[in-house]
């Protein structure tokens, strides 16, 4: 599995520590997309784009996103045809993203989330398979409701 990687200067530390965590599965490639050596502000949704785009295109199988708070990242990467992006700050919520929302990428919080439990949810994402069946229905009519609204010339606001 190819596993693309990003973090703005809040998320940095954290995006190490998950890095490590990936890296010790030797049936998966970690790609951080945006290295970074220090704490140097960097906007989110610059990092952001390049794993979504990494996932949208297949480029990647999966993304891990780390923010502040994981949520601007989120809203960035749910731009991006195919991309389904959910912040998990537990364990279930990393399970169910996975079971019934085939989540592509997974996007954290920097500041709230400790090592234990940064530990505990990406192990559970990247374990937990999808289930399929009745949500795979769910996740078409997603994909047609983006198609067409991907189409629409709409308001930025």
């Amino acid at each position: 599995m190819r596993i693309a990687i990003g973090s703005d200067h809040r998320g940095l530390k954290m995006k190490w520590k998950a890095m490590e965590l990936l890296r010790t599965n030797e049936d998966q490639e970690v790609v951080d997309c945006f290295p970074l050596e220090s704490n140097v502000a960097i906007d989110y949704p610059d990092v952001a784009s390049k794993v979504a785009q990494m996932v949208s295109s297949g480029e990647a199988d999966r993304g891990v996103l780390i923010c502040g708070t994981g949520i601007g990242m989120c809203i960035v990467a749910n731009k991006y045809p195919g991309v389904r992006a959910a912040v998990c700050s537990d364990e279930l919520t990393a399970e169910i993203s996975r079971r019934h929302n085939n989540l592509n990428i997974l996007c954290l919080s920097g500041d709230m989330l400790g090592d234990q439990a940064l530990q505990n949810v990406l192990h559970t994402w990247i374990v937990t398979e999808f289930e399929g069946k009745r949500h795979e229905t769910r996740l078409e009519k997603i994909a047609q409701i983006e198609g067409e609204n991907m189409k629409c010339s709409c308001p930025s606001n």
